[in-house]
């Protein structure tokens, strides 16, 4: 699979200076870690999961969670069980191409237990989400996802959620944060990525954002994902990738402040109606989130409804003008450091300070692509939208 791959060859070509990267279950961590983009989850009691997990993919979906926890209710976890376990037999059945595909669990014992219940068709799994996540509750998730990957003879991934009271409260986040850290370095092969659980984090204190307000906005939140990102996504190979929160809405809400995009981008691309459809499903908002997400150490995006795919996907490719730095800051001959003008001329780019981050967009590009000079945001989201 791969990003864009749901648009047709010539388009990807117009758009791309280089084409976004195929990728499968079977790549490295790294880049899968880096590749997740819009995760989109589905409650497990959909009587036609199956269906939706391929139109999905046909429409770019490259990761789905399908949840037994928030998403339903605590008297459907049964059935729900029963349904993934059919819902998977049927996939197999039909030999299509789906989605990196993981379940999230309750407890442990689900995880061995369902991969018992599926048999071949956990062939179709990538892994588990694993809630409410620290050191005591994280433990006997890990320790049963690697009883799971011995049963099935097979690479399986856990993403931990990090929502539990412990880290958002001041007093325990520190140890809480570090038993965190113990437990993931200890598991370190089979983490593909931290997740964070914010509507959880809001629970804590009777929060809720509004459609106007991005979570950044909100000081308790932003508070926790500085602190997370500082002790679990540090740049110097002790870190992981942390995804984006949820972004929770999805149809017209009354507004109380202005449209938060700009209207020239898309007179430029003549897509005034797409910048007017954006705004009356409050996704303005989700975007300007999503590039907050990226400016805090964030890559990838929780999404809880379709429409929310094609902007994550679409603010995570790199423009070419970040490609252009990158690929400068990374020349060989500039090993020693030192300071230098952008091709582009609007920028210093020094060295050895600017490499992480020239290391890490050159890993997104290689899974999302990067845009030829006169494309941008608009064009990739419309073209995303259009297939």
């Amino acid at each position: 699979m791969r990003h864009f791959g749901h648009i047709s060859p010539a388009a990807r070509k117009g758009l791309f200076h280089r084409e976004p990267g195929e990728f499968g279950a079977g790549s490295p961590a790294r880049m899968l870690s880096a590749a997740l983009g819009a995760t989109l989850y589905s409650p497990a009691t959909r009587p036609r999961l199956a269906d939706d997990i391929i139109k999905q993919a046909g429409r770019g979906v490259v990761s789905m969670v399908l949840c037994l926890e928030d998403s339903i209710d605590d008297s459907e976890v049964t059935a729900a069980e029963e349904n993934l376990v059919r819902q998977f037999t049927d996939l197999a059945a039909r030999d299509a191409e789906v989605p990196l595909l993981f379940i999230r669990v309750r407890e442990p014992e689900q995880i061995t237990d369902l991969v018992n219940r599926l048999g071949t068709s956990a062939r179709l799994l990538s892994g588990f989400v694993l809630p409410k996540f620290t050191e005591e509750r994280g433990v006997p998730f890990m320790e049963a996802l690697t009883k799971a990957e011995t049963a099935t003879r097979r690479r399986l991934f856990a993403m931990p959620v990090l929502e539990s009271p412990e880290l958002l409260h001041l007093e325990s986040r520190g140890e809480t944060l570090q038993g965190i850290a113990r437990t993931v370095d200890r598991y370190r092969d089979r983490v593909l990525a931290l997740r964070l659980g914010v509507t959880d984090f809001c629970s804590a204190y009777g929060l809720r954002r509004a459609p106007d307000m991005t979570a950044y906005d909100v000081q308790l939140v932003a508070a926790v994902i500085a602190d997370v990102v500082n002790v679990l996504g540090r740049a110097d190979g002790t870190g992981f990738t942390i995804t984006g929160p949820v972004w929770e809405y999805f149809r017209l809400q009354e507004r109380m402040f202005k449209p938060q995009l700009r209207r020239s981008p898309f007179l430029e691309g003549r897509a005034e109606e797409l910048r007017t459809e954006l705004i009356e499903h409050d996704l303005d908002g989700l975007l300007r989130e999503i590039e907050l997400d990226r400016a805090n150490g964030l890559l990838g995006k929780t999404c809880i409804h379709p429409s929310h795919v094609a902007p994550v996907h679409a603010l995570s490719v790199v423009s070419h003008e970040e490609f252009t730095d990158a690929r400068d800051i990374m020349r060989p001959e500039r090993g020693g450091g030192g300071v230098m003008r952008s091709a582009y001329t609007n920028k210093m780019n020094e060295v050895k300070p600017h490499r992480a981050w020239a290391e890490r967009t050159l890993l997104r590009a290689e899974v999302f692509g990067v845009a030829k000079e006169d494309v941008g945001f608009v064009d990739l989201l419309a073209a995303g939208l259009a297939e």
